[in-house]
């Protein structure tokens, strides 16, 4: 996984949830910082949003970090079910 990624979901989460970025670490997990149920589903319709991607509900259930919600990204891009994403524009 690229860390230009891994940054840009970890900011979509964090301005998603209105967290400050630098609370938003690869090793946070929802629980640290207060993601419920309701907050996943309003973070995967942004990522989808950021990436112009469709995420399968089966891919993320189950996912309770950063670091997963990464790797199921990076898998999913990887598996040619979605393009890569295009890098962020300044």
């Amino acid at each position: 996984m690229s860390e230009e990624l891994t940054q840009r979901i970890l900011k979509v989460i964090a301005d998603s949830q209105k967290l400050p970025p630098e609370k938003v670490t690869i090793d946070s997990t929802f629980e640290e910082l207060g993601i419920d149920s309701l907050d996943g589903v309003n973070i995967l319709f942004a990522l989808e949003n950021e990436f112009n991607i469709n995420i399968p509900d089966e891919g993320v259930q189950g996912i309770r970090s950063m670091r997963q919600m990464v790797e199921a990204l990076d898998k999913l891009f990887a598996s040619g079910q979605s393009e890569a994403p295009a890098p962020a524009q300044p």
